[in-house]
């Protein structure tokens, strides 16, 4: 199979959709019939849902399914952050019991990672895990965690050992939110909207055998999960073919229909670089040389940032794994909004802080202008990605830390 081809794969994920697809059933029975098959997750190994095939066969196969009017994997941090991790780093008990279900969307996840004072400085966070028998016992406070009032599980970092440096003492859990002591609350965003939630976490309780890798082993997980984060980012949009009828599709157009409410204000914090030029031309200010040059200086960063994320996906498709062109990526996103909110501003004036005015599109600039500050927040800050970028890639040295290499808790507290 070493010598496969993306024509091979699609000629035999036609063969296979043609005789199994059956739009008459169920969401969940129709991807239970995929996973079974092996095309959910063909990268994946044989042992564990796939077929052992390069990475690029993920790709291939959903598009191939999607064409024939079919239905892939779900969107969400289940099937693209916590299957990959626990897929790279879980034992084979908790594959056995988490990996199906979330594949086939029967169990909705959150990322229970940052928090009040360990946003950037992830590893300094405090959220606090100690060992009771066969239990972990969890009190802390997360931040930013998208859809963690409706989700069953959730994947999360805690401190289980205070007397190691900050980065060793970390494990990664498999937490139940539908449990006494894990309270959700919406964060009220000044665009209006309330994707994300703060998390408290008293006395909750993670079995021992929902740890992920090894006792004190979590940064190194964590980072698995960062780089999937960061690869999967853009994947917030679900491709169903027009034509396409059936239970299957009636039952997947309503669950990616209440999964992108949350991130119905996203294409705003993105900046809106697609109205532009169309908003220059019906302000009239396309004439004006200095919008001209900043709208052609955007358009070529835009550009090459588009070609930068195409390199990014052929290495993983070349099976590399994610790596640090993630953070090129997510730092030239990042750019590119500040970039748009700025023309916007330009092009529409004190007119850009009206939400309702004489153009429907008046309330969208009006939030791009408010949204996009979290572009360069979300994921990993802009200035975590030039670390990387340092450390990694250009083989600068670490940023001077005052708390390298002495137990965390003689750490001082904010």
């Amino acid at each position: 199979m070493s010598h496969i081809t993306e024509d091979d794969v699609e000629w035999q994920v036609g063969e296979w959709f043609e005789e199994a697809w059956d739009p008459d059933l169920s969401l969940v029975e129709w991807r239970t019939r995929l996973l079974d098959s092996g095309w959910a997750v063909p990268s994946w190994s044989t042992s564990w849902f796939g077929k052992g095939l390069p990475a690029w066969s993920d790709r291939v196969a959903h598009s191939t399914i999607r064409r024939g009017g079919g239905v892939a994997l779900p969107l969400g941090a289940g099937a693209s952050l916590a299957a990959p991790t626990l897929y790279d780093h879980a034992n084979d008990d908790v594959k056995d019991r988490f990996l199906r279900p979330t594949l086939t969307g029967e169990m909705m996840w959150c990322q229970l990672f940052s928090e009040p004072v360990a946003g950037s400085d992830l590893a300094g966070l405090k959220t606090t895990a100690v060992r009771d028998g066969d239990d972990w016992i969890v009190n802390g406070l997360k931040v930013w965690n998208t859809s963690a009032h409706h989700a069953d599980m959730a994947i999360l970092i805690a401190r289980t050992d205070w007397d190691e440096v900050k980065h060793s003492g970390l494990t990664y859990f498999v937490m139940d939110m539908h449990q006494e002591g894990v309270e959700a609350r919406p964060i009220e965003q000044m665009n209006y909207h309330n994707s994300f939630n703060e998390v408290f976490m008293t006395d909750a309780v993670v079995p021992h055998a929902n740890v992920v890798g090894e006792v004190g082993g979590g940064w190194r997980v964590a980072r698995g999960t960062l780089a999937h984060e960061r690869s999967f980012a853009g994947l917030r949009s679900v491709e169903i073919r027009e034509t396409a009828v059936g239970r299957v599709v009636d039952e997947a157009k309503e669950e990616a229909i209440e999964y992108l409410k949350t991130y119905e204000w996203y294409p705003q914090r993105a900046g809106r670089f697609d109205l532009i030029i169309d908003r220059a031309v019906a302000a009239g200010r396309h004439t004006d040389p200095v919008v001209r040059e900043e709208m052609m200086q955007l358009y070529s960063f835009q550009k090459a940032a588009e070609w930068t994320a195409g390199r990014a996906r052929a290495a993983r498709e070349l099976g590399r794994p994610p790596g640090s062109e993630g953070s090129i990526g997510k730092l030239a996103s990042s750019e590119v909004a500040r970039r748009s909110n700025h023309m916007h501003a330009t092009i529409a004036g004190p007119q850009a802080m009206l939400k309702e005015g004489d153009d429907p599109l008046d309330a969208v600039i009006a939030e791009v202008i408010v949204s996009t500050p979290a572009q360069s927040i979300a994921g990993g800050t802009d200035e975590i990605q030039h670390n990387i970028l340092g450390e990694n890639m250009l083989g600068l040295p670490k940023e001077p830390a005052l708390d390298r290499g002495i137990p965390f808790r003689e750490v001082g507290r904010s």
